[in-house]
């Protein structure tokens, strides 16, 4: 039965809309969800807007005869694929299993969705539709437009486009691009010459790039000198990463193949209430009803009482991909437009007077901006808050404290929570401005007292400095402040409130000395643990490709915990508290020589006895400390890290072969050359009675005798060790009444 407050889904809408054609069909990897947080939704509802007849295909079956792409028919204008969350991530946890959730599933249940999902609908749109046009959005696609590492597969990938054959991808937050794609359609010109849109990119032959005076182009490494040379991805990297951060870009250029992709710069910054239109489109607020009997939709159940405020964020966490998404730029709602929605939302099925959100990406950067916007146009930085909060950037919080104040003084509101992540680096902000310090006091007592819902976020993500550069966050001293100022306030307002940090382990350069750094410092604060992970490497992000080169932005070589191994040994100092970990922690102590962290971290009387060592105070406060840890950073860095040498470039552990050297003395080549000259022997050997017991036409079964196996002997002509051992297992084998499932396939 069709909802009219829904967009159609399905052949039956369409014949009691009175259809029989649709201009756009939007294909989404999440199920349909018409609210403005969900990005098939506002697209689909932006279509509308602009007079076009859209259809939604939500989560459509690609393993079967692919009756669900075909039952909406052949769009007029194009499709439009969007996979909403991005799959890989959806899928898979940090360690790569397969996770047995979906949160943006009803039911939140698993399997709805194919890995690499823009990739998989685009490969069966262009098998069944070849003459229809494929445009390519969201954020999937957003973060694969240049050459990027994608950690499931392990391997260096080149732009989606180049991947899907897509006609055109529009990338970031893609309200303006799509409007001016409806707009160039509907004057008739053909899809194929949709070359000069802001904020979109396309595949041109190689060679024959249009030529444009509009933008100044920045060529980057082509795909194949970054799998020749994993320099040139990380620089390739660096250079979008200035450029994303920019207010007037240049036009990006890489070659793949016989192709080049070209990525047209993004639009200018969203002025303050441009923002409005997306969220005031007429949503229906919640799922569409054929999900009913399949249960919640867990997403939506978390963002239903919320609102969102802004985009954008300019912390430029290293690891986080909203600058080359939404971009370091915020653009903001208007307070109306906010206000209107509150309206909206008390009058929602299930709203019992609490707004569970008000924010964005981060919590309190609603409407701020750079005091001269004439520096704001000529700055590349990617990070205004690292390593000092730009002394452009106005962080006054007062516009954002009266729409908290309006929204908390609702009628309707009995609690406004405020569940984002709040940035208090901006509120310990170093300044002489006495207006300022107090404007951020008033915002944090006024956070602690009325906006807590018994949990603050905050995000120090590590303790270490070294690490902490590497993530472009500030020193966790400031959040030993912070904590100080929010428990004497809880304390003053007589609440009981927790603080609750988010911490990373295993972020390229992060070691076992800094994770046991870590555990120390939030054992001492009083904290047990629970919003951890383990470093996700995500397309398009500076920490994803020093993942995947083992180097910084400059070239230097750094280590990274890579093995399943590594990142356990790492994990493993988060639950420092749990008694089945203590012994690995103890032995990891003892071989990293950290006598002092270790005796602090694993004794059960330390506090009590007023026994403490804060390392990231130390450093801050004694210069002799200081110089010292660097030392000791840069001597441990010499011997995990591995050294690039000789003519073909690969990693040599200089330092271990030096240790080995002066155990064992140098290495004789003869000694080398004579195992080489044994094993060409050997191998010559099993060639030749290969070609003897298979050359007959008689056919071996895996396990019967091979003569070789009988034959293997060492240089000297004698027996080998391991055979005998073999043959005495064997022996055991066949005497034995079990005969395991190992044993029987040949193991």
């Amino acid at each position: 039965m069709y909802d009219p407050r829904f967009l159609p889904i399905c052949k039956e809408d369409l014949d009691e809309l009175g259809w029989d054609y649709v201009d756009v069909i939007i294909i989404s990897a999440d199920a349909y969800v018409d609210h403005p947080c969900f990005g098939h939704a506002v697209v689909g509802r932006l279509f509308e807007h602009e007079g076009l007849r859209v259809a939604i295909l939500p989560q459509p079956n690609w393993r079967d005869d692919l009756r669900d792409f075909k039952k909406l028919g052949k769009p007029r204008m194009f499709f439009a694929i969007s996979s909403g969350m991005d799959s890989m991530v959806n899928h898979y946890t940090a360690a790569k299993r397969l996770r047995s959730d979906d949160a943006f599933t009803p039911g939140n249940k698993a399997g709805f969705r194919p890995d690499y999902a823009t990739y998989t609908y685009a490969k069966i749109l262009k098998k069944l539709y070849p003459d229809v046009p494929l445009l390519i959005g969201g954020l999937e696609s957003s973060l694969r437009r240049v050459t990027h590492y994608d950690y499931w597969s392990d391997k260096l990938k080149p732009s989606i486009l180049f991947d899907t054959q897509a006609d055109i991808l529009v990338y970031g937050m893609g309200e303006k691009p799509l409007k001016e794609i409806v707009r160039l359609l509907k004057k008739g010109v053909p899809f194929s010459s949709l070359h000069s849109i802001p904020q979109t990119a396309y595949l041109a032959p190689k060679g024959q790039i249009p030529t444009t005076k509009q933008w100044e182009d920045m060529r980057l490494y082509s795909y194949e000198e970054c799998l020749a040379n994993k320099r040139n991805q990380i620089e390739n990297c660096r250079r979008v990463d200035i450029e994303c951060n920019k207010w007037f870009q240049r036009r990006i250029l890489q070659d793949v193949a016989e192709q080049t992709v070209v990525i047209n710069p993004a639009y200018p910054p969203l002025e303050y209430g441009e923002l409005d239109e997306s969220f005031e489109y007429n949503y229906a607020r919640e799922p569409h009803p054929r999900y009913r009997k399949r249960g919640n939709v867990p997403a939506f159940d978390m963002i239903k009482f919320s609102i969102n405020t802004h985009r954008g964020c300019f912390g430029g966490c290293s690891f986080c991909a909203i600058n080359a998404h939404q971009g370091k730029f915020i653009a903001s709602r208007s307070r109306e437009s906010i206000l209107r929605e509150v309206d909206l939302i008390t009058k929602m099925d299930g709203f019992a007077g609490t707004i569970t959100d008000l924010g964005g990406p981060s919590a309190n950067m609603y409407n701020m901006r750079g005091r001269d916007p004439s520096r704001c146009q000529k700055c590349a930085r990617p990070s205004c808050l690292t390593p000092k909060v730009c002394d452009n950037m106005d962080t006054h919080h007062h516009e954002l404290l009266e729409l908290y104040r309006e929204v908390r003084n609702h009628p309707k509101v009995k609690h406004l929570f405020i569940g984002s992540g709040v940035r208090y680096d901006m509120l310990l902000q170093e300044t002489d401005d006495k207006e300022l310090i107090r404007d951020h006091e008033e915002y944090a007592r006024e956070l602690i007292d009325y906006h807590v819902s018994g949990r603050l976020k905050v995000a120090p993500e590590h303790t270490s400095d070294a690490v902490l550069k590497l993530m472009r966050k500030p020193s966790f001293t400031l959040f030993h402040k912070f904590k100080e100022f929010f428990d004497d306030e809880c304390k003053r307002i007589g609440k009981r409130q927790q603080i609750i940090p988010y911490f990373i382990s295993s972020h390229p350069g992060c070691t076992e000395a800094d994770m046991a750094e870590l555990a120390l410092e939030t054992k001492q604060l009083g904290f047990q643990l629970e919003q951890v992970q383990d470093f996700t490497p995500t397309p398009m992000t500076i920490a994803t490709e020093m993942f995947y080169s083992e180097m910084t932005p400059d070239g230097k070589p750094l280590y990274v915990a890579k093995t399943p191994e590594q990142k356990r040994s790492q994990r493993q100092f988060f639950f420092w508290y749990i008694p089945e970990n203590r012994p690995q922690i103890r032995a990891t102590l003892e071989r990293l020589k950290l006598g002092k962290i270790g005796r602090l971290l694993l004794s059960r009387s330390a506090k009590a006895e007023g026994k403490e060592f804060f390392p990231s105070k130390e450093r801050e406060e004694n210069e002799e400390y200081r110089q010292r840890e660097q030392q000791k950073r840069e001597q441990r860095a010499v011997t995990i890290v591995p050294q690039k040498t000789g003519d073909k470039g690969r990693w040599e552990n200089s330092a271990r072969k030096e240790r080995r050297a002066a155990q064992f003395g140098e290495p004789r080549n003869d000694r080398r050359e004579g195992r080489r000259d044994d094993n060409r022997e050997r191998r010559d050997f099993r060639d030749e009675n290969r070609n003897n017991n298979f050359g007959n036409g008689e056919r071996k079964s895996f396990h019967s005798d091979r003569k070789f196996n009988g034959d293997r002997r060492d240089s000297s002509g004698n027996k080998g060790r391991n055979f005998r051992d073999n043959q005495r297992g064997n022996e055991k084998r066949n005497n034995s009444p079990v005969q395991f499932s190992s044993f029987r396939r040949g193991k």
